[in-house]
């Protein structure tokens, strides 16, 4: 039998159920270009319809009949190395993702392709012929028409205006009126610019310059530049000389310059003050980074928490470390849960690695993402910094990756994969023997717990770098406010606080983790509530353009001052950030309020935040975007509105979120020179969450949250998978959870005693229906192992290939952090 090449392919078009490996013949043509790692085009399904695939692996085989054949090669080179298809496939068997869910989670968005289906008269066709060969074809006079109007060619998405046009585009392919390909787009392309070159001496340059100085001024302004550089961007040619391309043409066409294209990279500029030495650290700083280097630089794959109370210096200990890795040949990487601590983060670390460091994340443009992915590839940089999808950012020889404020959801990703970072990093720390460090001041029980175990080295700074004191923090209590008859969102204690930093020119931050003016509309009459159309829940009242909005799809309308059930008045229930800002603006008239959430930033953190620090603006409203990592030395007010909102919810991650967004918020008062001081706003001043992050204490609220995780069986002493099947009636989600449910625990009752694995629900997800979905949750605790990752990939199968299920949505989190 022949021997021919084989491609291993991962289609992007295969559903979970059949996803797999592809085989396909490599034809002669594309043999060179078809490597392990670019991506290709290859026919799938019945109607072979052309598909894309990323090629990831080669073989020899028999040459069958079935087989079909690579149709095309869309990269020059090699997208994805062994190691990254390697991560590929741990993203795919960890999160329950196809295969090229995963690469496309790897790749930027700019690297990707967009297809369309060309249509055209087959050659030699004119009009008559065309029409009487698709006779008795209904509609294939007006396609024809179109066709040939435009030239015989048409692109799938011209076609819309045509209804039912897909039955008549077949059948003028089968009669052979029509040809079809399948045309592929790059969403960013590659920039380059026109460079010019003397193509003749200096001395030669200049002369021709003297001898057209008047004849030719512009000729001679042009040999004139180019003879002091040597060469230069046609664009600054032109602009410096007011020589226009033809005149160019006419230099290159007498040999006095050569004309090149050059790669131009669209990259944002980085800190513009010059490369410092890090600052010395202190004795327990110096400890920990010697702890720390010495792990690092065993040659062996390790993990480290640091942790330390908030203003502690570990951006200081990271830095160190960072430049230790550099020192030794290799990079680093240090990841930041949120886009508004990237700004600080970023100055700091340019001005002591310069040109060495890129910043990635999502508000950068898809061109300015895909240039620096390419920079990163090549080589070119050793520091990444960026928000969770930088994890997957191409730099080789890893010597240290660093979590800043590990704890955080936001490192967990809400799409397909559904990759936590700090998974992929380990990944990664194991691939490269690398460091994987941990840090925080307020550690996740899970990282806590792997500490003191061992699992992790443990490294503490339990003081602040500059020797200050941790804020003195008030704990006032909402429920005196209400029975004083102030039932406003800023109390007495609070707004004293206030007024002292006003008088002393000291600015404040306060905290709500809620956007909108009021949480709901209530009838006072009937207790009618405004709720979502399209969700179960209700609308926030946001008086800026006087509406209701619905924090989940969107859906916006226009807010009644008397209820359309029975008539009543309308009373505002609750409070947000807007309606805060308006009682701030009451309460302190003429004082400028600066107020930061999803309603106000729209991009513009980095603004914001360098007003709030220049303009010395006197208070900084906002939601949880205000809470982590800013760093501002006039800063020694904190104010949390209201404690208790994070504490109550559906999540056994509750306890942990509050006192972690609690302990954060308060650790941005007091980090210059002057003391700083918090008031937490509470209805429940005894809850034992509450006062451990007043009293800045871990450990009491870490050995109090662990025995209730050991008796519930919550992380880390199990894990949890979470199964959310959603749809449009709920009766059919409702089954198909049941069906779902039953299927798990019969695979879970072949488990072995130890690796025991208990299926819970289904129940109604906490919001029952989003955007006219409902949404039903099926739980599984056990193990996260190979043998529960089987069952659970078997049952996403069973469930997708049921037809009761075909318009249903299925997906699974392990050990959600919302």
């Amino acid at each position: 039998m022949e021997r021919v090449p084989i491609a291993k392919v991962a289609v992007s078009a295969a559903p979970y159920a059949i996803d797999k490996p592809y085989d396909y013949l490599i034809p002669a043509p594309l043999q060179e270009k078809a490597a392990v790692g670019t991506r290709v085009i290859v026919p799938f399904g019945r109607g072979n319809r052309a598909s894309e695939g990323i090629l990831l692996a080669r073989t020899v085989g028999g040459k069958t009949p079935a087989l079909k054949s690579l149709t095309g090669v869309l990269d020059e080179a090699p997208v994805l190395d062994s190691a990254e298809i390697a991560m590929a496939y741990f993203l795919r068997q960890r999160y329950f993702c196809t295969m090229y869910e995963a690469v496309r989670a790897i790749l930027p968005a700019g690297l990707w392709y967009r297809f369309h289906e060309v249509y055209r008269v087959a050659d030699g066709l004119e009009y008559p012929e065309a029409l009487e060969k698709a006779r008795g074809i209904a509609g294939a006079e007006s396609v024809l028409k179109k066709l040939f109007d435009r030239g015989g060619a048409c692109g799938a998405e011209e076609w819309k205006d045509i209804p039912e046009i897909e039955p008549v585009l077949k059948a003028l392919l089968k009669t052979g009126v029509l040809t079809s390909e399948t045309e592929a787009l790059r969403r960013i392309s590659d920039r380059t610019k026109k460079v010019a070159e003397l193509g003749v001496s200096a001395e030669d340059a200049l002369l021709e310059a003297d001898k057209k100085q008047h004849s030719a001024p512009l000729r001679s302004g042009v040999l004139r530049l180019l003879a002091g550089t040597g060469r230069a961007a046609v664009s600054d040619l032109c602009y410096y000389t007011g020589a226009s391309m033809r005149t160019i043409r006419g230099l290159e066409k007498c040999g006095f310059l050569t004309l090149t294209e050059e790669e131009e990279l669209r990259v944002p500029g980085g800190c513009t003050v010059k490369s410092e030495e890090a600052a010395i650290l202190n004795d327990e700083q110096a400890r920990a980074f010697e702890n720390l280097r010495s792990l690092m630089n065993s040659g062996m794959p390790a993990a480290a928490l640091l942790e330390g109370v908030t203003g502690s210096g570990k951006t200081e200990v990271y830095i160190h470390l960072v430049r230790e890795a550099l020192h030794r040949g290799r990079t680093a990487m240090v990841l930041v849960p949120e886009i508004i601590l990237t700004p600080q983060m970023m100055q700091k670390f340019s001005c002591c690695f310069g040109d060495q460091v890129v910043m990635l994340h999502s508000l950068l443009r898809l061109s300015e993402r895909y240039d620096q992915w390419k920079r990163i590839r090549r080589g070119e940089v050793h520091v990444v910094l960026g928000t969770r999808s930088a994890v997957f950012s191409p730099l080789k020889n890893l010597g240290i990756l660093i979590l800043d404020e590990e704890q955080e959801d936001s490192y967990q990703s809400e799409n397909p994969p559904r990759y936590h970072a700090r998974e992929v990093a380990k990944f990664r720390c194991a691939q490269d023997n690398a460091l994987l460090l941990l840090g925080s001041a307020t550690p996740s029980v899970e990282s806590a717990w792997s500490a003191r175990r061992g699992i992790y080295q443990h490294d503490l700074l339990r003081k602040r770098y500059n020797e200050k004191a941790l804020p003195r923090v008030v704990i006032a209590d909402l429920r005196k406010e209400v029975q004083n008859g102030n039932s406003g969102a800023v109390g007495k204690i609070l707004q004293q606080e206030i007024e002292k930093n006003l008088a002393s020119g000291e600015q404040s931050i306060l905290f709500l983790n809620r956007r909108g003016s009021s949480r709901m509309l209530l009838c006072g009459e009937c207790g009618y509530v405004p709720i979502c159309p399209r969700c179960s829940v209700p609308m926030t009242y946001h008086s800026a353009n006087g509406r209701l909005m619905c924090h989940y799809c969107g859906h916006s309308e226009r807010a009644e001052a008397r209820c359309p059930e029975c008539g009543g008045y309308m009373k505002h229930i609750g409070f947000g950030t807007q309606k805060v800002e308006q009682e701030l603006q009451a309460m302190f008239p003429g004082t400028e309020i600066l107020r930061m959430d999803a309603d106000t930033v729209a991009g513009r953190h980095e603004k914001l935040l360098r007003r709030f620090e220049r303009d010395r603006v006197p208070i900084l409203l906002g939601t949880q975007m205000v809470a982590k990592g800013l760093d501002f030395e006039n800063v020694t007010l904190v104010g949390v509105i209201l404690a208790d909102l994070s504490l109550y919810v559906d999540s056994y991650r509750a306890a942990e979120r509050t006192f972690s967004l609690l302990t954060q918020v308060v650790g941005r008062a007091g980090r210059g020179d002057r003391s700083g001081r918090a008031v937490i706003q509470t209805y429940t001043p005894e809850n034992e969450v509450i006062r451990s992050a007043a009293d800045q204490d871990y450990d009491r609220f870490y050995e109090s949250e662990i025995r209730l995780r050991r008796l519930r069986r919550y992380p880390p002493f199990a894990d949890l998978f979470t199964f959310t099947i959603s749809g449009g009636e709920e009766g059919a989600v409702l089954r198909a959870a049941v069906r779902f449910r039953d299927y798990l625990t019969e695979g879970a009752s072949h488990l072995r005693q130890d690796d025991a694995a208990e299926v819970i629900g289904p129940a109604p997800a906490p919001i029952l229906k989003v955007n006219n979905n409902y949404r039903y949750r099926v739980t599984l605790v056990g193990k996260n192992d190979r043998k529960t990752r089987e069952i659970i990939s078997a049952g996403l199968k069973f469930f997708s290939v049921q037809k009761e299920n075909r318009k249903l949505h299925i997906f699974a989190d392990c050990n959600r952090m919302n």
